[in-house]
């Protein structure tokens, strides 16, 4: 019917607030890395600034003691406060020479980050970068202090921080997913009552309406269906009672054309054939030579006549009302079979009960069947045509069949089959016209029965 897509709306919506969700933990661990990277390297630039305060303080006690020590400098004092996993204490000298120089052990992790994401912290950040501090004495430089941790170290801490955030997403983000999609799956339930409603009026049952709903949305969805229902519902009703009216103003057209064309061409035809029989009498015993000209004028007269006759049974067919369907049915057959002198072979069968038929359907029926008759012969060039009427509780179904050819354009869309849809449009009913299963065409016909004739057919059957 419709094309149906890959994800319907709650799946498209919950990966959609799953992909930002996801994109949010991102930046929050991003933001986690980027503020741990300037917390270590803040915290060892104060380091390196209290080892340099404490360097000074340690020549200024050598000067104020007036006795030079051969350990300065000495990291000993400052470390014991200040060391931790990984940390590394220096003083370079002021020609550039390490004099002095203490690390602290670096622990093993447990479970070491893996090599895609220190590759990717060492892209961008410098977890091995050092705070140097002047260490100064009365103005000049004497030396720096140097502070740096180990990067394998900085690169676990920022790791286990990390996953301790993909802990929290891998849990809250299918807990969110399913949240989302048990809301949106409860918000959305209405739909499904809006797809059967727009199926209904798909498959021609204007009476669907939609029930109120919550939602403002689709409250006004609800209002447009049920007044679009409701306008389809009136303009059919308006068509078929146009078609009606048509369909009763053609036949009344037809009979006043076949009166017409009865009474004054047919006894215009029967006159000159009155007239060509007395002249053949009068030439006979004057002049034979106009035999053959008075005896082609009788011919003439007589296929003429034959024609006529044709056109009027077509025009003005037998009263439906009074011989009833399956008499007239009965008989359109046998006059197809005689026309058509064997190149065409007509059956017809009934299954049922037609004789208290409504007269609206009857003659509806036989005229359908009539034109149906007239295309499967003329334009689809069948050769054998099968039709059988049924009658169900509370509908007629027509199926006629024949080995033609199938899905002509003749017997598609011409004047013909626009005729019975019209008519079969003002009965109510549905027609198909479809290639048959074993070749030719496959013609459907089911008229519904109102629920005040229903009674009858079933006193009758």
């Amino acid at each position: 019917m419709w094309n149906r897509p890959r994800f319907d709306l709650k799946v498209r919506l919950t990966l959609r607030v799953a992909a930002v969700s996801a994109a949010c933990f991102a930046a929050i661990s991003a933001y986690f890395l980027i503020t741990a990277d300037r917390a270590a390297h803040a915290r060892i630039d104060s380091i390196a600034g209290i080892v340099a305060k404490s360097l000074e303080l340690q020549q200024g006690k050598i000067q104020w003691v007036a006795a030079p020590r051969a350990d300065f400098p000495n990291l000993d004092p400052v470390a014991a406060y200040v060391m931790t996993p990984g940390l590394c204490l220096a003083v370079r000298g002021a020609s550039g020479d390490m004099l002095q120089r203490f690390c602290s052990g670096a622990p093993i992790p447990a479970s070491p980050p893996p090599q895609v994401f220190t590759a990717f912290y060492h892209s961008l950040f410098d977890p091995g970068r050092e705070a140097a501090r002047p260490v100064l004495f009365k103005g000049t430089k004497i030396g720096e202090a140097v502070v740096s941790v180990d990067p394998t170290t900085l690169t676990s801490e920022a790791w286990h921080g990390a996953g301790r955030i993909m802990a929290v997403l891998a849990v809250t983000l299918p807990l969110l997913g399913g949240l989302v999609y048990a809301a949106l799956a409860r918000a959305l339930r209405p739909t499904r009552l809006i797809r059967a409603g727009l199926e209904r009026i798909a498959a021609d049952d204007l009476s669907a309406r939609l029930p109120p709903f919550d939602l403002a949305e689709l409250t006004a969805v609800r209002d447009v269906f049920n007044h679009l229902a409701e306008s389809l519902g009136m303009a059919l009703a308006e068509r078929n009672e146009l078609t009606r009216r048509l369909i009763a103003l053609q036949d009344d057209e037809r009979r006043h054309l076949a009166r017409e064309l009865h009474d004054e061409f047919g006894q215009s035809l029967a006159a000159i054939r009155a007239l060509a029989a007395s002249a053949r009498q009068g030439a006979a015993q004057g002049d034979p030579s106009v035999l053959a000209e008075c005896d082609g004028i009788a011919r003439m007269a007589a296929d003429m006549m034959e024609t006529l006759r044709g056109a009027l049974f077509r025009l003005r067919p037998p009263d439906v009302e009074e011989l009833g369907l399956v008499a007239s049915l009965e008989g359109l057959v046998a006059g197809w079979n005689g026309r058509s002198r064997g190149e065409t072979r007509f059956a017809i069968r009934f299954d049922g009960t037609f004789e208290t038929l409504p007269a609206t359907i009857s003659a509806n029926l036989y005229r359908i069947v009539q034109e149906a008759l007239t295309n499967a012969a003329k334009h689809a060039g069948a050769t054998k045509v099968s039709l059988e009427l049924t009658m169900r509780p509370d509908e007629i179904v027509l199926a006629i069949d024949d080995d033609g050819r199938s899905a002509d354009p003749a017997g598609k869309s011409g004047m013909g089959m626009l005729g019975m849809r019209e008519r079969v449009a003002a009965l109510r009913g549905r027609l198909s016209f479809e290639p048959g299963p074993n070749g030719g065409s496959a013609l459907r016909v089911v008229i519904p029965l109102a629920a005040a004739d229903r009674p009858m057919l079933e006193h009758a059957a």
